[in-house]
């Protein structure tokens, strides 16, 4: 009996630590957050990341990480991309699901490079710094607009650029990047997606160049009609080519990105997988190298865990709570938030010691989506909860404020001031048409709100809730069916705002915002 007994306790314990390691291991995703178009490069034992926020300010956000798994927001490449009404949300015109898309980092002679184009402007960007986290970056930027482009430092010194979608072509740039050397255009790849088959709905584009013993390595996305988005590898031994090709992953979704190596000498390939209203979502990929090829997966799968450290969390370093305090000499505001489109800079602050964010209404709009000053944050999957606080004291007739969820199908819950009275409302426009679903008067000058967010299995639901004390909640409106829309073209996110109706000057305060995994 004590053989017996103390077998099975040496089993329960093998059992234990058999799940105890693999609970340190990573999982795919990555970061369940919006984080599309990746490009990393490594630089002695650390990784950096760059990404596509479009409309968003400031923009072309840098990431950092020690393993590939945990990420930290470190910096962005600019700060307003360009002075244009519909980046200003002026006259009309916006820059939703445009923007700068797709960026390249490169890290060569002891400079980052890392360059974006966008079809808003008609412009191609390449950014540069000694020092990626503080600064300051140097802007290089020509026309045309080269659609998801790679930028290529060869070993000879020669600088590429490979772009396009099926017919992928090729150019050199000056070597002060200020533009194209006249007469270097060329095709460099027919069709980039025959590897994937004739019958294709989305030609091969998302081109990432490297180079590999010699030999140059592109990788594309493509997708065959009635399929699934996949990845194809050409070869080549010169980069002017001729390139072979070949399928190279076709499983969940899971393609666009490139490759990318650990100091120990293992490989990976860094993968993104449309993901529904939580937005494009990041995957790591083992590679293994076969007669000069690499090899994507796990007998061709994507693997739910990595041999690598396990995530800590998304917080603090990709989405952050805050309660607007600020330390003497610290940014007014932390990295983790974006403006949708480029602010008014006069219009807002943060009042470091009291902890505050302020806004001011200075103009007119007629709806939310062009309303200035929006401050946003990523939303999280597979649940996450955000809350803050406003003061709506100095609110004005015609105002409106209140928490977000931004995507063309939004929903919020806020405070309005009409007839002289104040409301909290629900305005849900999951459906075909904005509609108030819900007001309830409001006789005080405080109020909290909070937003459940549901991702799990692309559920794709959110609550709202009211508190006039901070700890007694109220549902508010209907759930709102999120729904991921190429109008946007990114996943949800939380959203600050207060915009005016009919007179400017008035302002809420809010006191915090706070994000957690709803559990």
């Amino acid at each position: 009996m004590k053989k017996l007994l103390k077998k099975l306790i040496v089993a329960t314990f093998l059992l234990i630590g058999i799940a105890s390691a693999s609970a340190q291991k990573a999982e795919n995703p990555i970061v369940f957050a919006d984080v599309p178009d990746m490009s990393i490069v490594r630089v002695g034992d650390t990784y950096y990341m760059s990404s596509t926020t479009m409309h968003m300010s400031p923009g072309v956000p840098i990431m950092k990480s020690t393993d590939l798994v945990n990420w930290k927001l470190v910096s962005y490449c600019y700060d307003t991309l360009d002075d244009v009404d519909a980046l200003n949300l002026n006259n009309g015109k916006n820059a939703y699901g445009s923007g700068s898309w797709a960026s390249c980092i490169r890290y060569v002679n002891n400079t980052f490079y890392v360059s974006t184009f966008a079809g808003t402007t008609g412009t191609t960007y390449i950014y540069s710094t000694k020092d990626i986290e503080k600064g300051p970056w140097e802007v290089k930027k020509f026309k045309p607009s080269y659609h998801d482009h790679t930028i290529f430092f060869d070993d000879d010194g020669k600088i590429y650029m490979i772009w396009g979608a099926g017919r992928l072509r090729m150019i050199e740039l000056k070597e002060d990047l200020t533009g194209v050397k006249e007469g270097t255009e060329r095709v460099l790849i027919e069709n980039a997606s025959a590897p994937a088959g004739n019958n294709i709905m989305l030609q091969a584009e998302g081109s990432q160049l490297f180079k590999v013993k010699g030999k140059y390595y592109l990788f594309n996305i493509t997708w065959p009609r009635n399929g699934m988005r996949t990845v194809v590898i050409h070869r080549a031994d010169k980069i002017t080519g001729p390139y072979e090709g070949r399928l190279a992953l076709q499983d969940l979704g899971v393609a666009q990105g490139g490759l990318i190596d650990t100091p120990d000498g293992n490989w990976f390939a860094y993968l993104f997988r449309d993901n529904g209203a939580v937005g494009r979502i990041p995957y790591l990929v083992p590679v293994k190298w076969e007669d000069g090829w690499p090899v994507l997966g796990e007998n061709g799968k994507v693997p739910v865990s990595l041999n690598l450290p396990a995530s800590k969390g998304l917080i603090p370093g990709i989405v952050a709570s805050d309660d607007f305090k600020r330390k003497k000499n610290e940014p007014k505001l932390p990295l983790v938030w974006q403006w949708n489109h480029n602010p008014d800079n006069s219009k807002w602050d943060v009042n470091g010691k009291k902890g505050y964010f302020r806004l001011t209404t200075g103009r007119i709009d007629s709806d939310i989506l062009s309303a200035k000053n929006m401050l946003t944050q990523r939303t999280i999957g597979p649940t996450c909860v955000g809350e803050t606080k406003i003061n709506v004291f100095k609110m004005k007739e015609g105002d409106v404020a209140g928490l977000m969820l931004l995507q063309a199908r939004y929903g919020y819950a806020g405070v309005k001031f009409e007839n002289g009275k104040k409301y909290i409302v629900m305005v849900n426009a999951g459906g075909d048409k904005p509609e108030e679903v819900e007001r309830i008067p409001l006789k005080g000058k405080k109020v909290y709100f909070k937003a459940t967010c549901d991702f799990t299995n692309m559920r794709d639901l959110a609550d709202f809730y009211y508190s006039l004390d901070g700890k007694n909640w109220n549902k508010i409106g209907t759930p709102l069916r999120m729904r991921y829309t190429l109008p946007h073209f990114m996943g949800y996110r939380y959203g600050l705002f207060n915009y005016a109706t009919k007179t400017t000057g008035g302002y809420v305060d809010f006191d915090y915002f706070n994000i957690n995994y709803n559990n």
